[in-house]
């Protein structure tokens, strides 16, 4: 029986749509003017909205063999004063960066998605989730902690912060990198050495030194474990010493629909150390989504 052109047609258009709401138009790169800040962002693939937003002092560039995941249109950000992005001024929050995410997925028009962050990437979306939780599908915490900064870890982000504004940004290179990435791959992994280095020294003074203060100052977020109702994959480097297996395990344990995944062979930066086995645990997670 031949289909009616104008059934046809509604069909062609409906496909249309269900296209363009997975994420196709969304640009490959360009930038957002949001909460006082200019967001840079690049989006790859085709597919359902996937976004992913980096850690201390990097760029969306941590990602850069994470942006194809079959199904989906990965969305990478630098948060103001990293990358691209532009920081209105020092005084930088987590709760802040949240409030710039959240500003970003209204400017593109995000909605019911999968966002993922890595360290001050996580912390960010938790804080993200806290404040309007029907934004999102599914969170993907990498490397990250709900824990606020104790004593010893508070001096240590100051610290970091101080050293950034005497010494400049790319002093930080050399103290960073071995929290990043394993000894092993240290010595036998240049390319990743020089990759994560230049996305460190790309980090404008600003965005370096307040971030530091928004570690060091970050908001309690265990209470808001406890509150998520959406799927969310836990991944890690089992050799994380930033953000190590005990709290890796304690937000497992408090968040109710969740799966733990630790990466043999990675430090703190994880998804860039081991991206291959990183985007498997990720479309396995994913494929339960659909």
């Amino acid at each position: 029986m031949r289909t009616p052109f104008l059934t046809l047609t509604a069909m062609l258009w409906t496909a249309a749509l269900a296209g363009a709401a997975e994420g196709q138009t969304i640009p490959d790169r360009g930038t957002v003017n949001v909460n006082g800040a200019t967001v840079f962002y690049k989006a790859a693939g085709s597919g359902q909205p996937l976004l992913l937003i980096h850690g201390y002092p990097l760029n969306g560039e941590l990602f850069k063999n994470n942006r194809m995941l079959p199904g989906y249109r990965v969305i990478t950000v630098d948060l103001p004063g990293f990358g691209q992005s532009k920081a209105p001024g020092r005084d930088a929050s987590i709760e802040n960066y949240a409030k710039t995410m959240l500003g970003f997925m209204d400017a593109l028009k995000l909605n019911n998605i999968v966002v993922g962050g890595m360290s001050m990437g996580g912390m960010t979306l938790l804080q993200m989730y806290k404040t309007d939780p029907d934004r999102f599908k599914g969170l993907v915490l990498i490397d990250t902690t709900a824990d606020p900064a104790g004593v010893a870890e508070k001096a240590m982000w100051m610290g970091t912060g101080q050293q950034a504004q005497q010494k400049g940004v790319a002093s930080l290179v050399d103290l960073l990198l071995p929290r990043m990435l394993t000894a092993e791959s240290r010595m036998k992994m240049p390319n990743q050495v020089a990759h994560l280095g230049s996305l460190i020294k790309q980090a404008s003074l600003d965005g370096a030194v307040g971030a530091a203060m928004a570690l060091a100052n970050r908001p309690d977020a265990n209470p808001v474990l406890g509150t998520i109702r959406v799927p969310t994959l836990i991944l890690a480097g089992v050799e994380d010493n930033v953000t190590p297996a005990e709290l890796q395990m304690k937000m497992k344990n408090q968040i109710a629909d969740s799966r733990l995944v630790m990466v043999p062979g990675a430090g703190h930066a994880a998804t860039f150390e081991k991206a291959m086995a990183v985007n498997a645990a990720m479309r396995a997670w994913l494929a339960g989504l659909r």
